[in-house]
């Protein structure tokens, strides 16, 4: 016991000595300033507490930063943004989001000042919208247009002695294409190219949208791609070509004498010490432990995020990361946190996930339902919202998308791999025991019999009305069409799925909050993450302490991390996955969920393909 107790005060010793990150001294309120954001890192969803700044630069919330631009455009104080970047990883939608904000700042003739060294197609349709955007005159403008690959590992099953066995529900439903052959299949190409052709529309509408030209002559300068800084200039894709001092110092001078920049403005991450107080660090401490305040809290729109493919279960924070993966106990939980919580008026749900387990699915939808019983129950989607993470949107009171969102994929796929082979190949043999005609349906030892095929194949198609069955009740009069000629897996940019009512609104976070508040009928009010995120420290304190959060149910526990118990497939393809490029590596790590979840779930809703858009 005496062990026990002294543990956190070793912790907060120890935390004592850690290095702290250099504190400057704040800018102050000025009559006039500019607002520097540098964008560099991951843009995340879900938010992440960095108390020590021990991210700093790694990882930011869309939420976040989308906040923090709205709050300089309403200043009065901020005259103009200047953005900055070293390469933040995003995706098509959350470009989107931020290309709209960027879009209000000129609305309110504030300027956009961007100055970049180099820029690819993707970065070029976010900074374009900047009204001066300039680059150094070493940089290189990679406007070429955009390119996808598509992942096929049926080749390196054989390689290693495996073999899937899938079953899909729906022609277009090619999720486990990508284990059974090195190509798409007809209706899937069809439906990949059609989908490609609506994020290729998107992306040139941005971009003509930006430098006030028409579609056609949008294409033509992406065709014209590469350029030089020089070439750039004089194609009209850029507005200066100058040093970074230079660009400062024609910044400055636009706005006199006296205007401050502000490279942290509204920034919040990290700990602010007051040097001059030994005591300080201890303050700070203890504003951290101090339970959150007080507990009649303001009226809030409250955002659950569902980030990551989508599993049965709960996931175990590390203080190191977060857990990967949108764990259905714990989305569970928070809704219900949410639907109790009286100072919370309306809720969210932003979903960026490529779907996962039926089951999983099904326990989300349901807490969805139980929150609509009481409040407004919105839902943003992100880059992916598809199969799955279309099933837990689809009974919300309202489904915002942005253009170049993922969506759809209503169908399901199942199966499992066979892995005989890859023993025989090393000298291990397994041998069968069973009683029960069924007792080895999903045994990896070899392929369905017909009989069994069939009886998988029945379920399935259970599950799919199910799928379907939820989204006709929720969405029905919505569609424009039979929802069969639909579902059956097409795949959607959130324009296609407005056109055939799977959506109702093209819009981002920040939208679909704006109009949580107003379904709630309130227009004052903070935007809170539930649950809470909680920080290195507390996640630490917890854990030693024998405090941190634990589900009671230690059977669903039993398999809570996708990869808490490797299958020997994945232990073999990790090594190969570590030397990739990251984009690629991405793929494969998400084409190894698959192989788990279809190990664990059978039947699972996810996207047809891991495919990388360059």
């Amino acid at each position: 016991m005496v062990g026990m107790k002294t543990r956190p005060v070793c912790a907060l010793l120890a935390l004592a000595m850690l290095p702290l990150p250099a504190m400057g001294q704040l800018p102050g309120d000025s009559a006039k300033k500019i607002a520097h954001f540098h964008l560099s890192g991951a843009l995340t969803e879900t938010p992440q507490e960095d108390p020590f700044g021990l991210m700093a630069g790694k990882a930011t919330s869309l939420e976040s930063l989308l906040r923090r631009l709205a709050k300089a455009r309403k200043d009065d104080s901020v005259k103009a943004v200047v953005l900055t970047t070293s390469g933040m990883s995003m995706g098509a939608a959350q470009i989107e989001e931020l290309r709209d904000e960027l879009n209000k700042f000129r609305a309110m003739d504030k300027r956009v000042f961007v100055h970049v060294d180099s820029l690819n197609t993707w970065q070029y349709a976010l900074l374009s919208a900047a009204s001066d955007l300039s680059i150094v005159p070493t940089a290189d403008v990679w406007l070429t247009g955009m390119y996808g690959e598509g992942l096929y590992a049926k080749d390196l099953l054989t390689k290693i002695g495996c073999a899937a066995d899938i079953i899909h529900i729906g022609d277009f439903k090619s999720a486990g294409e990508i284990f059974t052959r090195t190509e798409p299949s007809g209706p899937a190409r069809e439906n990949l190219n059609w989908l490609l052709d609506g994020l290729y529309e998107g992306l040139v509408d941005m971009i003509a949208q930006s430098r006030d030209i028409t579609p056609k002559q949008a294409r033509k300068m992406i065709d014209g791609g590469p350029y030089t800084a020089e070439r750039a200039l004089a194609a009209g894709l850029v507005d200066s070509v100058k040093y970074r001092d230079e660009f400062i110092e024609e910044v400055k001078s636009i706005y006199g004498k006296g205007i401050e920049i502000d490279n942290r403005y509204d920034d919040d991450s990290g700990v602010k010490f007051d040097f001059s107080n030994p005591f300080a660090f201890f303050s700070v401490l203890g504003e951290m432990f101090g339970g959150g305040g007080s507990k009649d809290r303001a009226p809030s729109i409250g955002i659950v995020y569902v980030e990551g493919a989508i599993v049965p279960g709960y996931g175990q924070p590390s203080p190191f990361g977060g857990s990967s993966g949108a764990f259905s106990g714990d989305i569970r939980k928070a809704l219900r946190e949410a639907a109790d919580d009286d100072s919370v008026k309306a809720v969210v749900l932003r979903v960026d996930s490529p779907g996962g387990s039926a089951l999983a699915s099904e326990i989300i939808l349901r807490a969805t339902e139980e929150v609509r019983e009481q409040k407004p129950l919105i839902v943003s989607m992100g880059n992916v919202a598809g199969s799955g993470g279309y099933y837990v949107a689809c009974g919300s009171d309202a489904i915002f998308a942005d253009a170049t969102t993922i969506t759809g994929s209503i169908g399901v796929v199942g199966g499992k791999i066979v892995t005989t082979d890859m023993w025989n190949k090393i000298g291990i043999n397994w041998v069968p025991f069973k009683r029960g005609e069924n007792a080895d349906l999903l045994n990896s030892r070899e392929r369905f019999t017909d009989g069994q095929r069939q009886k998988i194949t029945d379920w399935m198609n259970e599950i799919y009305d199910v799928f379907k069955g939820h989204v006709t009740k929720c969405r029905g009069d919505k569609l424009t069409k039979p929802l069969d000629s639909l579902a059956g897996g097409r795949v959607y940019t959130g324009k296609q799925a407005l056109d055939v009512g799977l959506i109702d609104k093209i819009g981002g976070l920040h939208d679909a909050v704006e109009f949580a508040a107003r379904k709630a009928q309130i227009s004052d009010y903070e935007v809170r993450t539930i649950p809470e995120t909680k920080d290195f420290i507390q996640i630490l304190l917890g854990e030693m302490s024998g405090e941190g959060e634990r589900p009671s149910d230690i059977s669903v526990r039993a398999g809570v991390s996708l990869f808490a118990r490797r299958s020997p497939l994945v232990e073999a393809i990790l090594p190969i996955v570590r030397q990739l490029e990251p984009m690629r590596a991405k793929a494969m790590m998400q084409m190894l969920q698959r192989i788990e979840l279809l190990r664990s779930e059978s039947v699972i809703t996810m996207m047809p393909m891991e495919i990388v858009i360059r």
